[in-house]
Parts: C-alpha cells; structure tokens; sequence
C-alpha cells in the first residue's frame, strides 16, 4: 500500500524517475537487476509515477546502465576487498543489495537529507553501510571517509545535474582525499544535454541540466591525478531484445555510430 510520501522537486524528483524504471525492468521474467527493495519502494511511495512518463524501453535502458556500473563495481571489490565504495547521488538506487558486497568493504550512500531519510524508510541497514546525508557538493561530508584504503566512487544520473565548475572541483577533492581507486560514472555531451532537456520525464520534473563532457581528457585536464581508463558502452543489441523496434533502432545505431555514442556514455577513470 502507497502509505509514504516523497515531496521532492527538480534534480531530486528525477531520483523517482530511475527508481521507477529499474522497478518496471525488474517485474519482467527475463530481468537484468531483479530489484526487488526497488520495486517494493515504489508500491509503498504515495506517488503519481505516471507523470514521469517512463515506458518500458526506458526501464529497460536503465537497467542495463545501472546493472553495467553494477559489474564495474563487483569487478573492483574482487580485486580490493578491503574497499571503499563512495556511491554519489545514490537516490533510492539499491545498489548495494545488488552487488551485496563482502564484508571487508565499507559502503557510503551519499545524498542530500530528504533523500536520506526516505532510505532508511525503505532499505534496510546493514554492516559497514554508512547513509551520509548531504549535497555532494559540500565538502565536509568528506572527513566522515577513511582515507587510507583503495575506493571505488560511483555515480549514476548525477554528473548532469552538477553546476558545471563544481563537478571538477568534487571530483579533485575526492581524489585528494582518497588514497588510490577508481571512478566510474555517465556523462552527457553538449548536445546530450541539449536532448535531455527535451526529455519529457525531465520536462516533467523541472530538473536542469548544466555539466557537459565532450572529451574524456577534459576531465583529466582539470583534475590532474585523474588517468582515463576507458568509454563504456552500456548499450549492446543483446540487451535490446526487450525493447520496442524503435528503441531497438536506437540501440544498434548507438552501437555502430561513434558520434551517437557520445551523446551520453558511461566514462572510467583510475587515481
């Protein structure tokens, strides 16, 4: 029963709008993330998602780039087992019930207070989960971080939403901070964003979209300690299958087209 309310606006209503999706995906027999905390969520927030306009091609495009950051992350604990995970912007994603990390590994889900606290309405707590309730932009959330062990940052659906000075200046602070890791997270394109803010689900939330990477290397230009490791493709026509023609259409041009790939990618870096 649809019994709590979650009285969000702008960038922090989109956070609905990816909880919804990996829900949908997640109720399909043949599904990537099988997201059950994130499905229960969603029938429990008192909520009218059919504003959002989310179809099932979207759900399943969510999923595949969630359940792709999802692999990076599992990828990095089994070689750091002793890790930290920084997951930045982490909205009601249930990352960490996925990846179900060991526990040597400390966890830190970051987002402002409201976000915070519709999660512990929610998900349950765990060992070595930490819930850091603030803007990630702020920087003394920072101290509340070990400093001396390797750390995997993660974000999803975040970078856009950045102002455009502060996504460097996050980025650089991270890195001074933390001993050694790696950083893997989607960008947009100038004329990715310009798309975005077409975006219906976007145009329904208010959200505005600001940080723009054209060129992996910038970021590494402005964060000196950054190296570029490599461009994912999140989308593969295997994972299309469950997608509409168009949707599918998409997806293979996405595929063959380097220019498309652009328009919005998911980017690894090492520090």
């Amino acid at each position: 029963m649809a019994d709590k309310k979650a009285d969000l606006t702008g960038a922090k209503e989109t956070l609905l709008m990816t909880l919804y999706g990996k829900a949908l995906e997640s109720r399909l027999p043949n599904s990537l993330l099988g997201d059950r905390f994130a499905d229960e969520a969603v029938r429990k927030i008192d909520y009218d998602f059919s504003r959002l306009k989310v179809d099932g091609n979207l759900g399943v495009g969510l999923a595949i780039r969630a359940k792709t950051l999802d692999v990076r992350v599992e990828d990095f604990l089994a070689r750091n087992p002793d890790a930290i995970v920084l997951h930045l912007g982490c909205g009601l994603d249930t990352r960490i019930f996925r990846v179900d990390p060991p526990p040597g590994v400390d966890w830190f889900d970051v987002d402002y207070p409201e976000v915070i606290e519709l999660r512990r309405k929610f998900y349950p707590s765990r060992q070595h989960y930490h819930l850091v309730a603030s803007s990630v932009t702020e920087p003394g959330w920072l101290t509340e971080v070990p400093r001396n062990r390797p750390a995997i940052v993660v974000a999803e659906g975040l970078t856009p939403y950045l102002p455009a000075d502060e996504g460097p200046r996050l980025f650089a602070r991270l890195v001074s901070h933390l001993a050694s890791g790696e950083l893997v997270f989607d960008a947009y394109s100038h004329f990715g964003l310009k798309l975005l803010r077409l975006n219906p689900t976007i145009k329904a939330t208010g959200a505005e979209v600001h940080w723009a990477i054209d060129d992996p290397h910038e970021l590494e230009r402005a964060v000196p300690k950054l190296r570029f490791v490599e461009d994912i493709s999140a989308y593969k026509p295997e994972h299309a299958a469950r997608m509409g023609w168009s949707a599918k259409l998409f997806v293979r041009l996405w595929t063959y087209i380097p220019a498309l790939r652009k328009v919005g990618r998911l980017l690894r870096y090492r520090f």
